[in-house]
């Protein structure tokens, strides 16, 4: 038989755009109840996303640096892990984090359901419990935040043990020798530095003319070289033709005539958003293409009570943005509107080895709009925090009005460059002349550090202005 109950407010799914919007509201005093399919909170972001690629990535490069230290004398062969050793230690920081974000919602008495949430009308939903039991659950409005999954093109077999996509990578069980990645995004950059640093020979296939194309050039530049200098294989302009899975391995023919095999194979081009099993068109709503709902400033869709946050909506697609537009979202069902937007410029974080973080512009994008600009450049090698810590690859790079001298954009490469941007991202919110990049050289930073790095990109670009005319 089954139950029915009645909230304030629903949100389904429990990623941060989800958690942000339903302890918003819960807040405001608001009955919420959260509903998610899966047996543990936090969302794609915590179990396939975000969390686990990032916990990799660290393990992979504490595991190079440990090899390449001349602190440790050794004489054996440099220390080996396979991919399915430091799995474990990602899934000890998963524990830790969904462990973290079950206590906001006991804390702030938000009900959780999990089960799989589809719409019956415009305020009733219909939840299907992991055991095949039913619930019907009425509120007075609705926060979808079901997030977004890895793109599947018809024709691959991705049910082939050998042919994996960015969330299924993470049941990988073997260790291969060779590994062809197919999509040269963040995602695809990020495990090729990730299985390459594990000694896997990676064949990186890109559909596009560079790496990460939005980045600037330089930087994107900086990243080719030194995936190519670790042994990454990166093939730009490719199309597959088809992806074969054999026993022993999987076959990728490209559309220019080319034939690579590996051991096993990453898809990673593309994702769609989760909305299939929501039954939108009970309330009169229609995703697009990609599987993504339209929303207006305040996050709301056609429906006015229904409201949408996250990669749903698509752009940025970031969880730090989520995160964001879920507390807006809270903010606008219960006030009508709300004030608060998202930055202007969101900060990009690639963690990638070694890291890549940006905000602002881009040289490319400057010239292009006739701005006079500057560029102030500080080299790692040359800090000596990095010096003491033996991180000397990478770079600070600030771009700023050569008149006005604001600054205008910070692109950073190195280790820790997705912590070190945020100190320019700062000064670049200011306002009333706040944003300069003199604030850089009239400021005493701790010695040694590496955001000392600012106040020497600063005074190599003011060199370059030169004296006043």
């Amino acid at each position: 038989m089954a139950t029915q109950h009645h909230f304030d407010s629903v949100v389904i799914g429990s990623g941060p755009g989800g958690e942000g919007a339903a302890m918003m509201l819960a807040k405001r005093g608001q009955n919420v109840a959260m509903i998610e399919a899966e047996e543990r909170l936090g969302g794609g972001c915590t179990h396939w996303g975000t969390i686990p690629s990032k916990a990799l990535r660290h393990a992979v490069s504490r595991l190079i640096e440990y090899n390449a230290s001349p602190l440790f004398s050794r004489q054996q062969m440099p220390h080996k892990l396979t991919f399915s050793e430091i799995l474990k230690y990602a899934e000890s920081a998963i524990r830790k984090q969904v462990k973290l974000r079950s206590s906001f919602y006991e804390r702030n008495s938000v009900t959780v359901i999990h089960g799989v949430a589809s719409f019956v009308d415009a305020h009733s939903l219909r939840i299907t419990h992991p055991d095949g039991s039913i619930d019907t659950i009425t509120t007075d409005n609705v926060v979808i935040a079901t997030g977004s999954r890895p793109y599947r093109p018809p024709g691959i077999d991705f049910s082939h043990p050998r042919i994996y996509d960015s969330d299924s990578v993470l049941s990988l069980k073997h260790d291969p020798k060779n590994i062809i990645i197919f999509g040269a995004g963040v995602i695809g950059c990020e495990y090729a530095s990730i299985f390459r640093g594990l000694g896997v020979k990676v064949d990186l296939v890109n559909m596009r003319e560079r790496l990460l194309s939005f980045l600037d050039t330089e930087f994107s530049d900086a990243l080719s070289y030194h995936l190519r200098n670790s042994g990454v294989v990166i093939r730009h302009n490719e199309e597959f033709e088809r992806i074969t899975g054999r026993d022993d391995g999987v076959i990728l023919e490209t559309k220019s005539g080319k034939r690579i095999f590996a051991d096993c194979l990453l898809f990673a081009n593309g994702r769609s958003g989760n909305v299939e099993k929501l039954n939108l068109k009970a309330v009169g709503l229609e995703p697009n293409e990609r599987g993504q709902l339209e929303v207006d400033e305040n996050y709301r869709t056609e429906v006015d009570h229904i409201y949408a946050v996250g990669d749903i909506i698509g752009y940025p697609s970031l969880a730090s943005a989520a995160y964001d537009q879920g507390r807006f979202a809270a903010t606008a069902l219960i006030d009508g509107s709300c004030e608060s937007k998202l930055v202007s410029d969101i900060p990009t974080g690639i963690y990638t080895i070694p890291e890549i973080s940006s905000v602002g512009a881009t040289e490319e994008e400057l010239t292009a709009a006739n701005v006079p600009y500057e560029v102030g450049r500080a080299q790692f090698k040359h800090l000596a925090r990095a010096q003491i810590a033996d991180t000397l690859v990478g770079s600070l790079k600030l771009l700023f009005h050569r008149e006005t001298k604001e600054i205008l954009g910070v692109h950073c490469f190195g280790e820790r460059a997705s912590e070190i941007v945020h100190i320019g991202q700062a000064i670049m919110e200011q306002e009333n002349g706040g944003n300069t990049i003199e604030y850089f050289v009239n400021t005493t930073f701790n010695y040694p550090t590496m955001a000392e790095a600012y106040r020497v990109a600063a005074l190599n670009g003011l060199n370059r202005v030169g004296p006043a005319s």
